[in-house]
C-alpha cells in the first residue's frame, strides 16, 4: 500500500454549490470487529447499487482516512482486487483526504465489496473513528470518524441498514453495545466473546457506534402515549454509575416534553446512554446508543454545580431530541448542518426553559450568543449558518451554526405563532421520515404550513454578519401617536462585501412612564378587530432597509420596549433611549429579558463612563458611580417579588468580554477588567448592608433539591458573595472569611465551587487552604478536578501564566483529554481575558505552545482554541504583533493538521479578503 502524508497536496476547499447526488449508494453494510488495543481488525461487506445519478464516468469512491496501510483485501463479488491494476482499485489523496477508486465496470449495477483493516484505537489521539478512552473502546463519527473505521461512501445522504458483530476480550470487555437491537450473543474461545447488533432503520455512517469495556449501567423504563414501553439504559463506569439517575429522569422528562410539544414519539424499544471520559464534543446522537462526554452525563448535588447539573439535562434533552431532528430526518450534506444541529439546539433550549426558570435559561442563551456568536459574526471567521465553503468541516462545529440557527428557528415560531409553527414540523417530519435533506425543505414546509412568504427569510441562512437595528422614536401629543422608525443594515463580512434586508421579527411592548405597565397596541389605520389590535407585547416584520410603524392611542412618550424576549440575533441602537427609560425597564418591563438588558445598558454606559475617565488619566480616588445606578441596582436587590434567578443575572455587571466588544475599534481588555471590578467594588461598598441581608436570608437549609426556589436562592447567594468579596481579603467586611466559612459548610457542590472561585481571586491563607482541601477532597474524581483546574485558571490574581503552566505539569492533568484541555485553556484564555491579553504577550506564547503540541495529538481541540486567536486585528498594534508571531508559527509547524490550518490561515489573512467563501450568499 501506498503511505499516508498531508504533504501530497495542499488542504482542498469543498463548495455547498458542487453538491451532487452519489453515484452509488449502499443498501447494507456488515461490520465485523474484532477489538484489540493495538490491532482492532474491522471487516466490513457492503451492499453496493448504482443510482440514477451516476453518470458515465462516475466510479465508486469509498473514504478510508488513515486506512492506506491499514487495508488488507479488497473483495467484490469475492474476487480480491490489486490495487493500482487493471480491474483493480487505486487509492488517491485528495488534499488531507484519502479515496478508493474502484472502476464503475468492476462495480456493475449493483455488487458485494468487502474489504478489511487493522489498526490500533490505542494510538488514536484525535478521538475520532474508533479509538480508546482510557480502557474503554468507543467511537465518534460525526462528521466523518466513519472513514478511520473502515472504506465506506462516508456522506450523510447515504443511508444504509447496519449490522455489527463486535468481539473482544470478556475479562477487560464484558459489555459489547452498538445500534439498535442485539440479536445474538456468545462466547469465544481464547476468553473472548461477542454480541451482534442489528439496526433495521438506514442511516448515515455518521451515527454509527460502538461502545465496550467494562461498564456499570442503570436502567428504568418510559411508556410513549401509545402505551409502547421503552427500555432506558444509563452505562458508565463503575465509580460514576451511582451518578447517573438525574440523566436517567432528564431523558424521561424529555420524551414526554417532546410527545406533549412537538408530537414525536419514540419508536424504538431500546434506548442506551453512555459516558466516556475522553470525548472531543459534548455528546453524540448515534442512533438507539448516544454516548455522551462524562461531563454531560455524569453528576448529582455532591460533585455537580446546580448550572451544570441544568447542562447535563439539556445535553440529554438535546441528543434525544435528535431522534427526529437529525436522525429521523437527516441532512443531505455537512453543509445543512444548522439543520439538525440550531434545529435541536433551539428544541432543547425551549425544553430547558419548560423545566427550570424559563427567563434564566433564555436570558443565559442571549447571554452566551452575545458573548461569543457575535464576536464570530465580526470575525475573520465569520459565517453564515449554511456556509459555502469549508477545508475542513470539523471547524464549523461552531456557536454561528448552533446557536445562531438554532435563533434562525425560533424566529418561524415567533413569526408564525406555536399553532402554525407546529404544524410546519409536523409536516416536515411527515414528508421527510428517513431522507437526507436540506434547509430549504425546512423552510418549504413552514412556508406550507402557514402561507407566509418565507422567501426573504432564506437569507439568515445565507448571509453572514449579525444585523444591527437603528431606532428612532417620536411622540406626538397632540396626535396621541407614538412611531418607530427603524433601519437594518449588516456589516461587511468575508466573501460578502453587501448584504440585502433581512426578515426581522420584532416582539415589542410600549410601557406607561407613570404606572410602569404594558399599553394595548394599535397601528395607525387598523381595524380595532384587527388581529393583535389591543394586545399589549405584538409581533411585527421589518423587512425593509428603512420602515416605520405608528401606534395610536398613545397618550405620553411611552418607553419602548423592543425585541422582546431577544426576538431576533441582532444589536439594536435606540437614540432615543434614556438612562431614566432603563431605571424604568429595569423595574418594571414585563419582559424579562427585557427587564435584563436594561440592567445590562445601564451597567455598560456606568462601566464606559469609567474607561474615559481613567484613559484621561483620572485615579479611582476622584471616581465614584452614579446615584441614581446605585440606586436602580438598590431596587433591584431588595425586589422581594422579582425572581432570585432572573436577579442574579440583573445584579451582574457586562462580563469583560462584553466590555471589550463594546470599545470601539480597538480592544483593551486589562483596561476593561480595571473599570468593571472597580464598578464592582463600588457596588459592593454602598450596597454591603443589602448584599449582606441578601445572602443571610437566602441561605438554604432544606435538603438539596434541583428547584426554582432553591436554585434560585443558591444563584443570588452566589452573586452577592461575589460582591462581598470583591472588597478584599483585608476588608473590614471580612469577605475571605466569609466565603471560607461557606466553602465548609457547604453540602453540595454549588455552594462550595461558588466559594472557592471568590476565595481563588484572593490573596489570603484561606485560599490556599480550601483549594488544597478540595484537591485532596476530590483527587480521585476527574470531573470534579475539572472544575479544580478550572477556577486556577480563572483566577484575577497575577500570575496567572505561571500558574496555568504548572497546572499542565499536575499529575491529574492529561494532555490526551479534552475535558483537562479546556478546564485549563478555557479557564485562562476565554474566562481569564484580562490576564490572557497582559501587555507582555505571555498569555499569547502559552495559547501558542499548547496549540501547537495539541495540533500533534488532537486536531480538532488545537484548531478550536486557535480560533481563540481570532478577533486578534481588533487588539493594539504591539499586541496585534504578537498574536500574528504564534499564529504564523502554528501555521508552519510542520506538519500543522488540515483543521488547524484552516482556522489560522483565515486569521492572518487580510480583512477584505479572510475566509474566501465559506460565509458567502445564496
Amino acid at each position: 500500500m501506498a503511505s499516508e502524508g498531508k504533504d501530497a497536496e495542499a488542504p482542498k476547499e469543498v463548495f455547498r454549490l458542487d453538491y451532487k447526488r452519489p453515484p452509488f449508494t449502499v443498501t447494507d453494510i456488515k461490520l465485523a470487529v474484532a477489538l484489540e488495543p493495538e490491532a482492532t481488525t474491522v471487516s466490513s461487506t457492503l451492499t453496493v447499487r448504482r443510482t440514477a445519478a451516476a453518470g458515465d464516468g462516475d466510479d465508486l469512491r469509498l473514504d478510508g482516512s488513515k486506512l492506506f496501510d491499514a487495508t488488507k483485501y479488497v473483495r467484490v463479488n469475492g474476487a480480491e482486487l490489486a490495487e493500482g491494476k487493471e480491474g483493480g482499485y487505486t487509492i488517491v489523496q485528495e488534499g488531507a483526504d484519502v479515496v478508493m477508486v474502484i472502476a464503475a465496470a468492476v462495480i456493475g449495477e449493483e455488487a458485494t465489496v468487502e474489504t478489511q483493516v487493522v489498526f490500533s484505537p490505542r494510538g488514536n489521539t484525535d478521538l475520532q473513528g474508533l479509538y480508546m478512552s482510557d480502557a474503554l473502546y468507543c467511537t465518534q463519527c460525526e462528521a466523518t470518524g466513519f472513514r478511520r473505521i473502515t472504506w465506506f461512501t462516508d456522506r450523510p445522504d447515504v443511508l444504509a441498514r447496519f449490522t455489527c458483530r463486535v468481539e473482544g476480550d470478556k475479562a477487560a470487555n464484558p459489555v459489547l453495545l452498538s445500534n439498535g437491537n442485539k440479536i445474538e450473543s456468545g462466547d469465544l474461545d481464547g476468553g473472548r466473546h461477542f454480541a451482534v447488533w442489528e439496526d433495521p432503520i438506514p442511516k448515515p455512517s455518521y451515527l454509527f457506534a460502538l461502545v465496550a469495556g467494562d461498564l456499570a449501567h442503570i436502567e428504568g423504563t418510559f411508556t410513549t402515549k401509545e402505551g409502547k414501553e421503552v427500555g432506558l439504559y444509563f452505562w458508565s463506569e463503575d465509580k460514576y454509575v451511582s451518578r447517573l439517575a438525574h440523566a436517567l429522569e432528564s431523558v424521561k422528562r424529555a420524551m414526554k416534553w417532546d410527545e406533549d410539544t412537538f408530537g414525536r414519539v419514540y419508536d424504538l424499544s431500546r434506548f442506551n446512554a453512555v459516558a466516556v471520559g475522553s470525548f472531543n464534543q459534548g455528546a453524540m446522537e448515534n442512533t438507539s446508543l448516544n454516548i455522551f462526554n462524562t461531563v454531560a452525563l455524569v453528576g448529582d448535588h455532591e460533585t455537580t454545580t446546580d448550572e451544570r447539573l441544568e447542562y447535563i439535562m439539556g445535553v440529554v434533552g438535546h441528543e434525544f431530541f435528535h431522534h427526529w431532528s437529525g436522525n429521523h430526518v437527516t441532512v443531505r450534506d455537512w453543509f445543512q448542518l444548522t439543520l439538525k444541529e440550531g434545529l435541536t439546539k433551539f428544541r432543547d433550549g425551549w425544553f430547558s426553559m419548560d423545566m427550570t426558570s424559563a427567563a434564566h435559561k433564555r436570558i443565559s442563551d442571549v447571554k452566551r450568543l452575545r458573548e461569543t456568536q457575535f464576536p464570530e459574526d465580526a470575525g475573520p471567521m465569520a459565517h453564515s449558518i449554511r456556509p459555502d465553503s469549508y477545508i475542513s468541516f470539523e471547524n464549523y462545529y461552531t456557536v454561528t451554526v448552533y446557536w445562531k440557527g438554532a435563533e434562525v428557528h425560533r424566529m418561524y415560531l415567533t413569526l408564525l405563532g406555536y399553532e402554525t409553527f407546529r404544524k410546519g414540523t409536523d409536516l416536515y417530519f411527515d414528508r421527510h421520515d428517513g431522507d437526507a435533506v436540506s434547509c430549504d425543505e425546512f423552510r418549504a414546509a413552514m412556508a406550507d404550513a402557514s402561507g407566509m412568504d418565507l422567501t426573504q427569510f432564506d437569507r439568515w441562512y445565507s448571509q453572514a454578519g449579525t444585523p444591527l437595528v437603528e431606532v428612532t422614536s417620536a411622540h406626538d401629543a397632540a396626535a396621541g401617536t407614538f412611531s418607530l422608525t427603524m433601519r437594518q443594515s449588516c456589516p461587511p463580512t468575508p466573501g460578502q462585501p453587501t448584504k440585502l434586508p433581512f426578515h426581522i421579527p420584532v416582539r415589542l411592548g410600549l410601557i406607561d412612564p407613570e404606572s410602569g405597565a404594558d399599553l394595548p397596541l394599535r397601528l395607525e389605520g387598523e381595524a380595532a378587530d384587527a388581529a393583535g389590535a389591543g394586545d399589549t407585547t405584538r409581533v411585527l416584520s421589518l423587512t425593509e432597509a428603512e420602515q416605520t410603524f405608528v401606534f395610536t392611542g398613545v397618550a405620553a412618550r411611552p418607553v419602548a420596549s423592543l425585541f422582546r424576549d431577544f426576538s431576533a440575533p441582532v444589536k439594536v441602537v435606540h437614540a432615543q433611549e434614556t438612562r431614566e427609560d432603563l431605571i424604568l425597564m429595569m423595574a418594571h418591563d414585563s419582559d424579562a429579558v427585557n427587564r435584563w438588558d436594561a440592567s445590562q445598558k445601564l451597567g455598560m454606559a456606568v462601566v464606559k463612563e469609567l474607561l474615559a475617565a481613567f484613559a484621561a488619566g483620572k485615579t479611582e480616588a476622584e471616581l465614584t458611580l452614579d446615584d441614581d445606578f446605585v440606586a436602580a441596582f438598590r431596587s433591584t436587590l431588595t425586589d422581594a417579588a422579582l425572581d432570585p434567578s432572573l436577579k442574579s443575572l440583573a445584579l451582574r455587571l457586562p462580563d469583560v468580554s462584553e466590555i471589550g466588544e463594546a470599545m470601539g475599534d480597538v480592544i483593551d481588555f486589562v483596561a476593561a477588567a480595571r473599570a468593571r471590578r472597580f464598578a464592582v467594588q463600588q457596588l459592593a461598598k454602598r450596597l454591603y448592608d443589602e448584599f449582606k441581608a441578601a445572602y443571610d436570608s437566602h441561605a438554604v437549609t432544606a435538603p438539596h433539591a434541583l428547584d426554582g426556589a432553591q436554585v434560585g436562592a443558591r444563584r443570588l447567594r452566589g452573586v452577592c458573595l461575589g460582591y462581598i468579596t470583591s472588597l478584599g481579603a483585608g476588608a473590614a467586611e471580612g469577605g475571605a472569611a466569609l466565603a471560607k466559612a461557606q466553602y465548609d459548610a457547604a453540602t453540595n457542590m454549588t455552594e462550595a465551587v461558588s466559594a472557592l472561585a471568590c476565595l481563588a481571586d484572593m490573596d489570603c491563607p484561606q485560599r490556599e487552604e480550601a483549594l488544597a482541601h478540595f484537591e485532596a477532597k476530590w483527587a480521585d474524581n476527574s470531573l470534579v478536578m475539572d472544575t479544580w483546574f478550572s477556577i486556577q485558571a480563572s483566577s484575577s490574581l497575577p500570575g496567572a501564566v505561571d500558574r496555568v503552566r504548572k497546572l499542565l505539569e499536575h499529575p491529574k492533568y492529561d494532555d490526551k483529554n479534552p475535558n483537562k484541555v479546556r478546564a485549563v485553556l478555557g479557564g485562562f484564555a476565554v474566562r481569564n481575558l484580562e490576564r490572557f491579553h497582559e501587555a507582555d504577550g505571555s498569555g499569547y506564547a502559552f495559547l501558542g505552545e499548547v496549540v501547537r503540541k495539541m495540533d500533534g495529538i488532537n486536531a480538532m481541540v488545537a484548531a478550536r482554541y486557535a480560533g481563540i486567536f481570532s478577533n486578534y486585528r481588533r487588539l493594539d498594534a504591539a499586541r496585534q504583533a504578537l498574536v500574528r508571531a504564534e499564529l504564523e508559527a502554528i501555521r508552519d509547524r510542520e506538519g500543522c493538521s488540515k483543521d488547524t490550518f484552516e482556522i489560522v490561515s483565515k486569521c492572518l489573512k487580510p480583512p477584505a479578503d479572510a475566509g474566501g467563501a465559506a460565509g458567502g450568499g445564496k
